[in-house]
């Protein structure tokens, strides 16, 4: 079933701003909260339906390469890392998005239907995301790649345990009351002890500090797919850095570098080849040798071929990046005129220079270079 699109699900326009982004998400969370309809099976679907289209949409890298490139720029799912709607967990939601209900962190929901602020504990921290980039050949985008590469991480350092916080109670909230004229006031803000995450350090090893975490080098497999751009970013959720005191990782973020081809040049999905090719060759006719991306092929020269004609070469392109289908290789006919010639080749060149055959004589209509590639894109 195709995924729908994310302004539709928020019901907000293309250039809605993020104020307006959140305030429709936030009517539309607080409609299919499922605590809200335990009747209804489908309101946590449209509630994670709703949080996923608001992860995007609220961050403005992400927007851009949606509006772009649609779900596909979205590492082929959508949003939280590609992890699509179904599979998002519901604290993790409760944990990156309960402060647009008036939350403190992990109970923003709660509080905000008057459950308490600290009914689910402390805020789960994200981890800060990690970026590499990564080079690819032509070829490689063309197909598709998996490439494996190394990343160091933080990580909670084996042998860390965690306890309850004694100043917050596991809350990750301090409470305040005061005396006013009105009468008794609390004030709520974030424990400066475990910051927010309703957790301490226990037990940790020896050269580990109080964060708990140590920088390890791990090897990440990454499927590239076939399609994507120079300066495209793509994303792996939980690959990033790990937070202190436990928490949701954050995300590898990968940044698309496209490797310049030797002799092939990208037009969209399409490559175009320029083909040199001497005057007896096409004005005879001719059987060539071409690369592509995958191999050489060998193609025929029609006799009486014109300089700037275009051949295509079908499914000889890049995959698209959404899946619908290849692009083409385009061949532009140059004919090579020589610099330098020999006595004899100029004689024979002088006998011909007036032969009726030799005279240009485009046909009627004929189209130029320019109205010809605009037929190929």
């Amino acid at each position: 079933m195709a995924k729908r699109d994310f302004y539709e699900i928020l019901g907000v326009e293309r250039s809605a701003t993020p104020e307006e982004i959140k305030k429709a998400y936030r009517k539309i969370a607080i409609k299919f909260h499922p605590d809200k309809n335990p009747d209804d099976p489908t309101a946590e679907d449209k509630f994670k339906e709703a949080a996923e289209a608001y992860e995007v949409l609220s961050n403005q890298e992400k927007r851009q390469r949606y509006d772009q490139f649609g779900h596909a720029g979205m590492g082929g799912a959508g949003g939280f890392g590609g992890g699509g709607a179904g599979g998002m967990n519901m604290e993790d939601i409760f944990s990156q998005f309960g402060d647009i209900f008036g939350g403190g962190g992990g109970g923003g929901f709660e509080s905000f239907f008057g459950g308490g602020g600290g009914a689910r504990g402390g805020r789960r921290r994200k981890g800060s995301n990690l970026r590499i980039k990564m080079k690819l050949t032509l070829e490689e985008i063309a197909q598709g790649v998996e490439k494996k590469v190394k990343v160091k991480r933080l990580v909670v350092a084996e042998g860390v345990t965690y306890k309850t916080c004694t100043s917050c109670q596991g809350t990750g909230q301090v409470r305040k009351v005061v005396n006013t004229m009105l009468g008794q006031m609390v004030s709520a803000s974030t424990c400066p002890v475990c910051h927010g995450s309703g957790k301490t350090i226990d037990k940790k090893p020896s050269g580990v500090d109080n964060t708990g975490l140590e920088q390890k080098e791990e090897v990440i497999s990454i499927r590239i797919p076939a399609g994507v751009e120079d300066g495209m970013q793509l994303s792996m959720a939980g690959k990033g850095n790990e937070p202190p005191h436990g928490g949701v990782p954050g995300d590898l973020l990968i940044i698309i570098e496209e490797a310049e081809h030797e002799i092939l040049k990208r037009e969209g999905n399409n490559v175009v080849y320029d083909l040199y090719m001497n005057f007896a060759d096409a004005a005879l006719g001719s059987s060539v040798e071409v690369p592509t991306l995958d191999g050489k092929v060998k193609i025929k020269i029609e006799p009486g071929t014109q300089s700037g004609k275009i051949l295509r070469l079908r499914g000889k392109g890049i995959k698209d990046l959404n899946g619908f289908g290849s692009g083409d290789q385009l061949i532009h006919i140059n004919l090579w005129t020589p610099q330098a010639i020999t006595k004899e080749e100029r004689e024979a060149l002088e006998l011909l220079r007036d032969s009726p055959n030799f005279t240009p004589n485009p046909a009627k209509g004929e189209k130029g270079f320019f109205d010809k590639m605009k037929e190929f894109f």
